[in-house]
């Protein structure tokens, strides 16, 4: 009998290490993710003072392609399907380097990635408005599209302590996002500057951190 107490024992230990390694690894993923908010903050505002250099007529264009598949989700039918069909798409293409496999769908939003790159193809032999207003609706529907399913997915996982993979993985996801449609952006518009958009959003995001620090620590 006394031999069987063994195994039940090493189990008990090993399930309790393991609990708490999770609960501590929850605990820094969510300091992490509170400290990525004033980035999240920062490339926001950063990107619309930015886009806001852009024509009008075009900058509107983009926002009504968000605000469609806003409409489109809310009110007639939730696209999960392309938005699967976009990762499988990733997994493919990072079937070479394993590790991104399971990331990359999270990270990257493909479909506009997949547009920026259409546009700058039909671009060389299409001199035409429309192009470009078709691309643009196109960009704000697929952005919305990845984040809106990105932040479902990742929320809707269990075991989730204190929301800490929530928190920390939809803000590098968004600043990620804000990232790349600025960089896109500056490949297009000539108003728009991708340095801008970074120096903007360290300014802010630093000094959000100094009137924090400055609020605990300084009297």
């Amino acid at each position: 009998m006394a031999k069987k107490e063994f195994p039940e024992k090493n189990e008990d230990f090993s399930s309790r290490v393991s609990w708490i390694f999770s609960k501590s690894f929850g605990i820094i993923k969510f300091i992490l993710g509170v400290l990525l908010l004033p980035f999240v903050f920062s490339s926001a505002v950063s990107f619309l003072n930015e886009f806001s250099l852009v024509n009008k007529d075009l900058e509107g264009i983009f926002w009504n392609g968000a605000i469609c598949f806003l409409a489109v989700y809310l009110f007639i039918w939730e696209p999960a399907s392309i938005y699967n069909k976009g990762h499988k798409i990733l997994e493919v293409a990072f079937s070479f380097f394993k590790p991104m496999v399971n990331v990359a769908p999270f990270l990257l939003p493909i479909y506009t990635i997949l547009f920026f790159i259409i546009y700058g193809l039909l671009s060389l032999g299409i001199k035409s408005g429309w192009l470009l207003e078709y691309a643009l609706f196109l960009i704000g529907f697929g952005t919305v599209l990845h984040l809106v399913f990105s932040a479902k997915t990742i929320r809707t996982k269990k075991g989730d302590f204190l929301k800490g993979n929530y928190i920390f993985g939809f803000s590098f996801i968004f600043i990620l996002n804000m990232a790349l449609l600025a960089f896109g952006f500056s490949l297009i518009f000539k108003e728009f500057s991708f340095v801008n958009f970074c120096n903007i959003s360290f300014t802010i995001a630093r000094n959000i951190f100094y009137a924090v620090f400055k609020q605990l620590f300084m009297f």
